[in-house]
């Protein structure tokens, strides 16, 4: 017969993954305490200490022992203290060494001792381990595989059965968050944590939410995984070939300080191979003969760039070939100079030491003055020629071939080679060599920029970044508010439209000046002002009834981000507050001396801004909008934020890096939206018409008529479903007949199939598709006019999961409800199957006479039955717990019901009937033990004794019933203390089992399948 798939298959396919890359294999229990061939001496030992003592020794031979053990005894006690900070601490021992200090001669000296051969693979030792128990806190849990070097347990699995509908990949995340908590000294020394049902893998990291779990796709950074390849095999091979494992280790695994709290961030498959293919090119640019371009590298924006590149600069470091190189980041603003500089500080450990800031010209040529090393950070403005210069001539600064310029952002308007700052860049470093790091395509003519930095490197496009969960779809709204304005001035504004940037005003060019001053004053004429302000809220209210999350304006210029926020105040007085740590909106500008009085209650310091950059940043802190004009546009990550409205003209990159801010991965979002009120859809094209010529897959930004074609389709569908139940009520009805037409709604599905197939997984599909475009298009009229009938078809669908136990999609389709649902409901009321059934929401009998009556009485036979379903098998489970072999045998019956009644050899009215009995009969179980003259727990001993027909005839009832005394006896008496170290009390008890049957005479043929079942059923009772 064949053997059903079940989560031990999944494990014997990864190990099996694992043998072939050469990795030795090791059964949990055959290495544990209790072994004859033990690796540790109990199980709140996480590291397998003789392989890590042998590998301290050959790594490091010429030490003395005494400090190879203490650099044991270190590692071993680093695990204790905070998670995050202790796993902090122990990647930086297994990167950079265990520092000892140690006394020579009386003089102090560091010495470090290498736990990692990362140069040499082979040297080191790879192990995987299934079913490995920790105990910590007399808690115990047993994780499905670990992986090990060198003893220490870098990689933790969590599977789960892909032929099983409720064990989801999900609930394995949430199985790592329960590790997280309970055997820190496992988790402490983690580096990747996979979870996979055979169906998904995907990988992360501590402290990674579940949306931050994501697949890896490639193996070798070449080719990528289709549809129908294994996941499973592309995760494992991908990231555990010992090579690349040790290479992830070493520069892919990042903690971010940031003064308020530690957090840890790993590759992504795209960074790794990015960081790799620009490291090849930049080390071939840089060597003899290069022409001194590495490359350009296009990685989509909200696809994690910044740390690609603090990745990158982190093996630029610590490459021999570039002898200890100097890294000078560049950007073109000083907000995106600060981001970035912000996010390698934060990460500095990385590069082993801390970014420097050039804050003027002459503090960014002493900085290039060093012989060597640094990461210097500059604006490219600063690249400029002395006052007093020749036209075309800066001075050189430094003429060391080592020094690497990566810039973010490159764009033709900066790099122009023959007048712009990159011309006084290459004179300033004539052997510099140049990458470049690019959210957006560069134009298909732009020559200047590929002239500089060379040709694409590695691009990761908008429709991989979407597919792999790494950013999520844009979709565009129009809601045009049109300029007042006299025919005779519309070509002078549309040229205008064309010209104008996103830069500043100050800044712009003569002729544009009196241009942008009259099209700024038609945007922001005071009418119009208010009726865009009156609108965004409306707008804004509909979205916030449907998904949580923030908001952001962009205005075309400070005065009327002044005159929005004052509109908006008026409408929604108790939404301002002078408090910057309180408010629901704020202003976020640049500003100088000469600004008007009322402006200054929106002008802060840097430390201001970025307070209030983090309140936008927590979702549960009530700022819920930030009015912009350039601020934040372009670096800004803050996840919580869906919505965009635009009333600024932008276009080219300015405007894929702004609609940008909304793309960032958050929960339960899925996706963003950028509300256009002054007319950006022709630049919008235009950007993607680039986009798209140079080779990326995948829409920028969706119409948001895309969502609403998906859901009147998905709603079309759920309507010919329902074409035959009146549903009418609840579209009109108060609340009692809103609750009554949910009944029949539930009752009219639940008769339409008795399988999984057919309509109701029509239904699901169809209802699935419906959340999410419903979500999507928020706010739009067309959702407003049919929010109750969605409401009704997610409501049915939630009512039905939760009938069928599918706890996965129960917790997504509660949230939408409780987002979408109509406010005469209560929330809580909706997904209630009590309430739903008709039946008291207090809790509830399964048993009682009064129970069974009410499930005879309604009118939904379907309905009830599904109750009762649920019920009993909530019931058998219980009873499980309790004594194991009456819960089979009643699951056995409950499973026979239901599958007659899948097969139409009963009809509803006559399984009801049958699983009415069986309720009847685990009432009866309860008092049974009393009949048999026994405890409780004493019963379930006996039942387990008495499965073999054969012993009960060769011993009889009496003598079953004292042996099932005396074992329940002997098991409260050797797990009272602790039972939690199941695999030490195991074996102690089964030792002990075995003299009371040998005592009492049990058949010592029976004896194994006995011992078996007590030890089972002990597990049971005592957890």
């Amino acid at each position: 017969m064949t053997t059903p798939l079940n989560e031990s298959s999944i494990e014997h396919h990864a190990i099996a993954l694992f043998r072939e890359l050469g990795y030795t294999y090791a059964f949990g229990p055959d290495i544990g305490p209790d072994s004859d061939h033990k690796e540790r001496d109990d199980y709140g030992e996480t590291l397998l200490l003789d392989r890590l003592r042998t590998a301290i020794h050959q790594l490091n031979p010429s030490l003395p022992k005494d400090i190879r053990d203490e650099a044991l005894r270190m590692v071993r006690d680093a695990a204790h203290g905070g998670l995050i900070t202790q796993n902090n601490l122990i990647q930086r021992m297994l990167v950079e060494g265990v520092r000892i200090a140690h006394s020579v001669d009386g003089e102090d000296r560091g010495i470090i001792v290498r736990l990692i051969d990362y140069d040499h693979p082979g040297k080191n030792d790879f192990l995987v381990v299934n079913q490995y128990s920790v105990i910590h806190n007399r808690v115990n849990r047993r994780a499905d595989l670990v992986v090990f070097v060198n003893g220490i347990p870098l990689g933790l699995f969590e599977l789960k059965n892909m032929a099983d509908a409720n064990a989801t990949v999900r609930k394995a995340w949430n199985q790592l968050q329960t590790y997280q908590a309970d055997i820190p000294n496992l988790m402490a020394y983690n580096a990747v944590l996979v979870i996979s049902d055979g169906l998904k893998a995907a990988m992360g990291c501590l402290g990674a939410s579940y949306e931050r779990f994501l697949p890896w796709k490639t193996i070798d950074g070449q080719e990528l995984m289709d549809r129908g390849d294994d996941p499973l095999r592309f995760l494992i091979h991908g990231i555990f070939e010992p090579s690349r494992f040790l290479d992830l280790l070493r520069y892919f695994i990042a903690f971010e300080d940031d003064g308020r709290k530690l957090s840890k961030k790993i590759a992504a498959y795209h960074q790794f191979h990015a960081a790799h293919k620009a490291l090849l090119t930049t080390l071939a640019a840089a060597g003899i003969g290069g022409d001194r371009r590495g490359g350009v590298v296009w990685h989509t924006q909200g696809s994690g760039k910044s740390l690609t590149m603090l990745f990158f600069a982190g093996m630029l470091i610590q490459h021999p070939a570039l002898e200890n190189p100097t890294i000078v980041m560049l950007t073109d603003r000083t907000n995106l100079d600060t981001q970035l500089f912000d996010t390698f500080a934060a990460g500095s450990q990385l590069l082993r030491q801390d970014p420097q800031q050039a804050d003027s010209v002459g503090d960014l040529r002493e900085l290039l003055q060093r012989a060597s090393g640094g990461v210097i950070f500059s604006t490219i403005q600063k690249f400029q020629r002395d006052r007093d210069a020749p036209k075309g001539t800066h001075p050189v600064l430094s003429d060391r071939k080592n020094i690497i310029v990566m810039v973010d952002e490159a764009q033709r308007s900066q790099y122009e080679i023959l007048d712009g700052y990159a011309a006084n860049l290459r004179a300033a470093l004539p052997n510099a060599t140049f990458v470049a790091f690019t959210g957006t395509p560069l134009e298909l003519d732009d020559r200047d920029t590929r002239v500089v930095f060379g040709d694409y490197i590695d691009i990761y496009d908008i429709q991989r970044a979407v597919e792999d969960g790494a950013t999520v779809p844009i979709y565009y709204e129009s809601r045009l508010v049109r300029l007042n304005l006299p025919e005779d001035q519309r070509p002078l504004i549309d040229s205008t439209f064309e010209e104008i940037t996103e830069d500043d005003e100050q800044e712009n060019k003569e002729r544009l000046k009196t241009r942008w001053a009259q099209l700024e004053a038609l945007v922001g004429a005071p009418k119009r002002v208010e009726q865009i302000a009156a609108d965004m809220l409306d707008h804004w209210e509909k979205r916030k009834s449907i998904l949580s999350g923030k908001a952001m304006i962009v205005a075309m210029s400070r005065r009327i981000a002044v005159k929005l926020y004052d509109a908006i105040i008026r409408i929604h007085p108790d939404w301002h507050c002078d408090d910057d740590t309180q408010g629901r909106i704020k202003v976020v500008m640049t500003g100088n001396a000469s600004d008007p009085i009322e402006w200054k209650q929106h002008i802060r310091t840097k430390r201001g801004c970025e307070d209030i950059g983090d309140r936008l940043k927590d979702p549960n802190d009530p700022l819920e909008i930030v009015v912009v004009r350039d601020m934040w546009l372009t670096g800004f990550d803050a996840p919580a934020l869906n919505t965009l409205y635009v009333d600024k003209p932008m276009r080219g990159h300015s405007l894929m890096q702004a609609i940008a801010r909304v793309n960032r991965v958050f929960t339960n979002k899925s996706g963003g939206l950028v509300v256009d009120y002054i007319g950006i859809a022709q630049d919008l094209k235009n950007a993607i018409a680039t986009y798209t010529r140079s080779g990326g897959k995948g829409n920028p930004a969706e119409t948001v008529q895309t969502a609403i074609k998906v859901l009147l389709e998905k709603l079309d569908i759920c309507r010919s479903i329902f074409h035959g139940c009146d549903y009418q009520d609840y579209l009109t009805g108060d609340s009692s007949e809103k609750v009554a037409a949910l009944r029949k709604g539930m009752e009219y599905i639940l008769a339409q199939d008795v399988t999984e197939d057919g309509l109701k997984r029509r239904f699901r599909n169809a209802t699935s598709g419906l959340k999410k475009a419903a979500t999507l298009a928020a706010g739009d009229d067309v959702v407003e006019r049919c929010r109750t009938e969605i409401v009704f078809f997610l409501s049915v669908r939630a009512t039905l999961d939760k009938t069928s136990d599918a706890e996965s999609l129960v917790e997504e389709q509660e949230y939408a409800i409780r987002q979408l649902i109509d406010q005469s409901i209560a929330p809580e009321g909706v997904v209630d199957l009590y309430a739903v059934a008709g039946l008291p929401k207090s809790e509830i009998s399964l048993l009682s006479d009064e129970f069974i009556h009410q499930i005879k009485a309604m009118p939904e036979k379907n309905l009830a039955l599904e109750m009762l379903r649920r019920l009993l098998q909530d019931k058998v489970r219980k009873e499980g717990k309790g004594n194991l072999i009456q819960s089979k045998a009643f699951s056995e019956k409950l499973d026979e019901a239901l599958r007659k009644y899948h097969n139409r050899s009963v009809d509803t009215v006559e399984v009801m009937q049958e699983l009415i009995e069986l309720a009847k009969a685990l009432q009866a179980l309860d008092q049974r033990h009393a009949e048999l003259g026994l405890s409780k727990d004493e019963a379930a001993f006996y039942d387990a004794l008495a499965t073999n027909d054969s012993a009960v005839q060769a011993m009889g009832d009496d003598a079953l019933k004292m042996i099932a005394k005396e074992v329940a006896d002997t098991v409260r008496q050797n797990t009272r203390i602790d039972w939690s170290i199941r695999e030490q009390a195991r074996a102690h008890l089964r030792r002990m089992v075995k003299r009371v049957l040998r005592k009492h005479g049990y058949p010592p043929d029976m004896q194994e399948g006995a011992v078996n079942m007590v030890i089972e059923q002990a597990e049971g009772l005592v957890g």
